[in-house]
This record gives C-alpha cells, sequence and structure tokens, in this order.
C-alpha cells in the first residue's frame, strides 16, 4: 500500500517523521516496511501551496491513501482542545465577493457553480470514506485568513454550521475528489475561534496528540 501524507509544517510531522526514520528504511524520499511505503509532503500554509503540491505528489506517487494532518480552530465549545477529529465535511470559507453592504455571497449565490456540481454535493466538498471511524467525525470551513476579529467571527457562524476552521482542508479535498483517490483528513485542536489570543492556544498539546493518532493509523495500516 502506498500512503501519501501531507502536512502544512514540519512541526506538525516532525514527530512523526522521527518514528518513520527509527522504523522504515528511507530511499529516494520514500519510507518503506514490508508492503507499505509512505510519502510525506510538507505542503506550505494555505489552499494554493495544498493544490500544487498535493496535485503532484498524487500525480508522481500514485498513492492508495492520502491523508492530511494539521491543527484547527474550533468555533464548538463541546471540542476541548487537543481533542483530534476526522473531518469528513470542507466548504470554501471565503470563495466569493461581496455585496454594497458587505454581505458575503458564496460562489453560488452568485451562479458560478451548482450546489450538486462535481466535486460539490448540496454546496460541500465531503468524504465518503468510514475508515478510521473511532475519530469524533466534524465538520469545517477552510479560510485564507485564519479568523481572529469577533465581528468577522460571528459573520463565519451566521454563514456556515460548522465545527472547526482550518487553511488547507477544502483544496485538498477537491484535489483528491479530482483525482479520485480516497483520503482523509485529520485535525486537532489547538485553540478556539475567538478574538485572537495565543495565549489560549496550546499547539504543543495539539501536535503530540495529533502524532500519536497519525502513528496509531499507520500501525494499523501496516
Amino acid at each position: 500500500m502506498k500512503l501519501a501524507l501531507f502536512s502544512p509544517t514540519i512541526f506538525e510531522v516532525s514527530k512523526t517523521l522521527k518514528q518513520l526514520e527509527a522504523e522504515f528504511e528511507f530511499n529516494e524520499g520514500v519510507f518503506s516496511k514490508d508492503d507499505l511505503s509512505i510519502k510525506v509532503q510538507v505542503i506550505g500554509v494555505g489552499m494554493v501551496n495544498t493544490s500544487l503540491r498535493s496535485s503532484r505528489l498524487i500525480q508522481e506517487f500514485q498513492p492508495d491513501l492520502c491523508i492530511l494532518m494539521g491543527v484547527a480552530g474550533t468555533f464548538k465549545d463541546s471540542l476541548d482542545i487537543g481533542t483530534v477529529v476526522n473531518v469528513i465535511e470542507e466548504s470554501y470559507g471565503d470563495l466569493g465577493a461581496e455585496d454594497a453592504e458587505g454581505n458575503f455571497l458564496s460562489i453560488f449565490d452568485l451562479g458560478l457553480a451548482e450546489a450538486d456540481q462535481f466535486p460539490f454535493t448540496n454546496k460541500k466538498l465531503a468524504n465518503q470514506s468510514k475508515d478510521f471511524a473511532f475519530l469524533k467525525k466534524v465538520r469545517s470551513i477552510s479560510l485564507n485568513t485564519s479568523s481572529g476579529f469577533t465581528p468577522n467571527i460571528e459573520k463565519l457562524k451566521a454563514l456556515y454550521d460548522v465545527d472547526i476552521e482550518n487553511m488547507e482542508g477544502a483544496a485538498f479535498f477537491q484535489t483528491c475528489l479530482e483525482y479520485k483517490v480516497p483520503f482523509l483528513e485529520i485535525r486537532s485542536i489547538s485553540n478556539k475561534v475567538e478574538s485572537r489570543n495565543k495565549e489560549n492556544w496550546n499547539l504543543a498539546l495539539a501536535i503530540e496528540n495529533l502524532n500519536n493518532i497519525l502513528l496509531e493509523m499507520i500501525q494499523s495500516i501496516s
């Protein structure tokens, strides 16, 4: 089996890389052990980087499964910081236009895409995979600007009934759907989506838990 593993930053995947280096053979950019081959790609932050680098790796490596891992902010008090979740639905949170009153108009509002036009299902990008069901399933929006201003956060809450936000997921979903490759997005909650205050964040805990879950998944696959 060939697994492509994507991370926005090296920090989010460093623990997994160290474990792979200890347990797998490494040759020409691929970690190998028995029948499992893993290619790790640090894609950079944001949707343009995600589209470009995930597309290229999928074409070159031809993986059987793609996994995007990373941290995220949550809109829901029910999700504790450090919780690792399985994103089953993504939306582009800022792809569209503003009207003269400052209201956001999505590409569907503008008539630039149909609600069920591939790759969308009811205006969403959906992952139908039932793998790794032990993780809590959540819905997400992807934004090119991480939220930190309360009035804008309230606008997002009014527009989207989602659990988390991130900066790469929608592009990853669309890329995998276009290439018809099975995929999974796992996120670990690093912060609440609120007035920006990094003192309330816990990136260390989120990244530790994220990598522990990922390593369990790799163990189960291998």
